[in-house]
């Protein structure tokens, strides 16, 4: 396939590292943006204002285009906003559905998160297989990819390690995760870390392979790694050596979403929950259709922390 394509969230992390991919390979671009325009070096690639909470804007941005590749996601509700996982998931998803069939486009690629399931603990995970129940519902020919942590360049993960690397945020003296048991000792959910370029390849792959239409694929790294693991390898890189790790019993950090205001915390019940769970996947299926491997997290980190 060469032609236009539909992209949501095409300003953001992910939706950059896909839209310039797709540059690279000669597809014109519509991306969708609600805020920040795109910087782009070509023509090829359109700005669009826009909204998911607005069909008619959505369907109008479609004219003209081939198949949508659909990103848009959030982790921190705001609710005084309507900027909820049920809304920005689900509801923005069956929008996108909705308009592509209205303007007759079929080919739809979808990215959900690993650990998406009817019965997820997070709401989160459950509005992302919410989402992903009405894709495979639409009679569209989709294919749904749910990437692991995505680590890279400009990504708020890194930043947030950066931070906690240099001790310019909070709690300053060491770089935390959330852990099990009454001491946070317990130990918490394994990791593979996905590199971003890794995922936008996979995006953009599945426009051409027709094997991948009507599957869903998670799309992780070869590296398994702990959270006290993956602080101390980005710590090494962005400071010359470890920073000390240690833990947030879990009960005491979801203790805190119950009687802190949501604006004044870093993070929310969701993504406690998410942190206790194996963010990790067999790739078997994924390497046999689309013919190649992410790349692992150590040979890809030093990317991500550069210029930080």
């Amino acid at each position: 396939m060469r032609g236009r394509i539909f992209v949501t969230g095409g300003s953001g992390f992910v939706g950059g590292a896909v839209v310039e991919e797709l540059a690279s390979r000669e597809y014109q671009v519509n991306a969708l943006v609600n805020r920040r325009e795109l910087r782009s070096a070509t023509d090829a690639v359109r700005s669009i204002r826009g909204a998911l909470s607005d069909p008619q804007s959505i369907s109008k941005a479609m004219q003209g285009c081939d198949a949508v590749i659909h990103l848009v996601g959030i982790i921190m509700e705001k609710p005084a906003q309507e900027i909820t996982f049920e809304q920005v998931h689900f509801q923005g998803t069956r929008n996108m559905v909705d308009a592509a069939r209205k303007v007759g486009i079929t080919r739809y690629i979808h990215m959900s998160a690993l650990g998406a399931h009817q019965d997820a603990m997070s709401n989160y995970h459950k509005t992302k297989f919410a989402a992903e129940e009405y894709v495979r519902d639409s009679g569209l020919e989709w294919t749904i990819l749910r990437p692991s942590l995505i680590h890279g360049p400009g990504g708020e993960f890194m930043q947030m390690e950066a931070r906690w690397a240099r001790r310019r945020a909070m709690p300053f003296l060491f770089m935390p995760y959330f852990g099990a048991g009454l001491l946070g000792t317990g130990g918490a959910g394994r990791l593979q870390p996905v590199y971003v370029k890794d995922v936008a390849r996979a995006f953009v792959d599945a426009l051409d392979k027709a094997q991948t239409v009507g599957q869903t694929y998670s799309l992780v790294g070869p590296d398994v790694v702990t959270w006290p693991q993956m602080h101390r390898m980005v710590s090494s890189l962005i400071v010359g050596k470890p920073r000390w790790t240690m833990p947030i019993p879990v009960w005491y950090a979801a203790l805190l979403t119950h009687i802190v205001p949501a604006s004044l915390l870093p993070f929310n019940l969701d993504q406690i929950q998410m942190s206790q769970e194996d963010n990790t996947a067999d790739m078997t299926k994924f390497i046999a259709d689309f013919g190649w491997q992410p790349r692992g997290f150590e040979l890809t980190l030093r990317d991500s922390v550069a210029g930080m």
